[in-house]
């Protein structure tokens, strides 16, 4: 990505990629309804759940629509499971990949997600391969342009592991645990977040080659398209192409 940091260029990417797949509402409704059959419809008790409709608030998604999903999901009659998998594998230039599902079919999805990889030019591995290489961290995007020592204090006062200068932005990065706090903290501090989520995060980024980038760009919009895949991550940094023939 631009500026090396796979958060450098969030805002666009992320408009990009929400337009290319192509039902992110049921993507979402999936993720409410596995968050209420597991930790019940409170989302005060259910951070699970929690997470879900703070990610379906971001994309946009009515409320009437949350709540329904959310109702759906309690009621007795309601037959729809689906079992949470993770897909490890490489991708062109040997890129680690993880691949978050939630399938009502898993050789379906198993086929389609090595079918992918294959095609452009990944394979898939097994359970342990790459996922040891990432971490699961609270992920705060914020803009260059902040009051740095305020935005700071707060953070760190607020459980705040780490913050990272790149290009025209801060990424602050927390433990999970802590990760409710500090964007607490950096909201009444009055600090815009450009984007603050939970994420698998990968310390040993790689730069991956120019002649790998289009195919790779591929390869994940491939397994993003996918109805039953949730989040692709990997830890490739690389310059952004705007088209990927």
């Amino acid at each position: 990505m631009a500026g090396h940091s796979k958060w450098s260029n969030i805002k666009i990417k992320k408009g990009k990629m929400d337009a290319k797949r192509g039902n992110i509402f049921t993507k979402i409704g999936r993720e409410l309804s596995v968050a209420v059959k597991q930790g019940g419809p409170d989302p005060n008790t259910n951070s699970r759940l929690r997470d879900a409709i703070a990610k379906a608030r971001d994309n946009n998604m009515p409320q009437d629509t949350i709540s329904r999903s959310i109702k759906k999901a309690s009621g007795a009659q309601d037959s729809e499971n689906y079992e949470e998998i993770v897909y490890e594998g490489y991708g062109p230039g040997g890129i680690a990949i993880l691949v978050y599902s939630l399938t009502d079919n898993k050789n379906r999805t198993a086929g389609d997600i090595r079918h992918a990889f294959d095609k452009y030019g990944g394979s898939l591995g097994s359970s342990g391969c790459v996922s040891y290489m990432f971490k699961k961290r609270g992920v705060i995007i914020i803009d260059k342009s902040v009051d740095e020592e305020e935005f700071m204090l707060a953070a760190l006062e607020a459980g705040a592991e780490d913050i990272v200068e790149k290009d025209e932005l801060f990424e602050v990065y927390s433990d999970p645990s802590a990760f409710e706090a500090v964007v607490s903290a950096l909201a009444e501090a009055g600090v815009e977040m450009l984007n603050s989520e939970i994420a698998m995060v990968c310390d040993s980024e790689v730069e991956l080659e120019e002649r790998h980038i289009s195919t790779f760009q591929k390869l994940i919009e491939k397994l993003e398209e996918n109805d039953d895949v949730q989040e692709v991550v990997h830890n490739a940094i690389f310059e952004e192409q705007e088209e990927a023939q």
